[in-house]
């Protein structure tokens, strides 16, 4: 789906699932990603969460193609040029699949001989594609991105389509 409430018509939009209106998403996920979007109509929240002069935290799961290396982790803990710019350091760990997750559509690729692994990713940038470049720089690719968490609200009793209404400081 697009993370916005118009669209071409070619995809469905955040439109099908939330009636609320004047409300906006505060950051977007690109068309391949998956998770949390915070939906307000609050600009000055909207404009913290989204700029990364805020640092404003977003916690991504991430399964990448590969088995991370202590090279790889350290690499993504001190942060990584990405040519353009040079992404700030975040905080990554190796992680089980979450027990939560939802089936893939469509599935992502899988090699027999390649192993997968997941990884709890928080940073406090979010710019286009970042994630996915920072892991691809490292020799991991991106094979699923799940946005878990921004700030205080989390995916945590959402299933896919779902909103609920929270407070400004996260509380649900």
């Amino acid at each position: 789906m697009l993370c916005q409430f118009s669209g071409d018509g070619s995809r469905p939009t955040l439109k099908r699932y939330v009636g609320v209106p004047d409300v906006y998403p505060a950051g977007r996920l690109d068309a391949d990603s998956e998770g949390l979007v915070v939906l307000t109509a609050d600009g000055a929240l909207q404009a913290r969460i989204s700029s990364p002069r805020h640092k404003f935290t977003k916690t991504y799961w991430v399964q990448v193609e590969g088995t991370p290396s202590a090279t790889a982790l350290a690499t993504l803990r001190r942060g990584v040029d990405l040519g353009d710019f040079v992404a700030r350091p975040v905080a990554v760990r190796e992680m089980a699949e979450p027990s939560t997750l939802w089936p893939r559509d469509p599935p992502i690729r899988v090699r027999r001989a390649i192993p997968t692994a997941w990884l709890e990713l928080t940073l406090t940038e979010g710019r286009n594609r970042q994630v996915r470049r920072m892991t691809a720089a490292v020799g991991l690719p991106t094979l699923r991105l799940i946005r878990a968490a921004v700030g205080p609200w989390t995916l945590e009793g959402l299933a896919p389509g779902q909103w609920r209404e929270a407070s400004a400081g996260g509380a649900w």
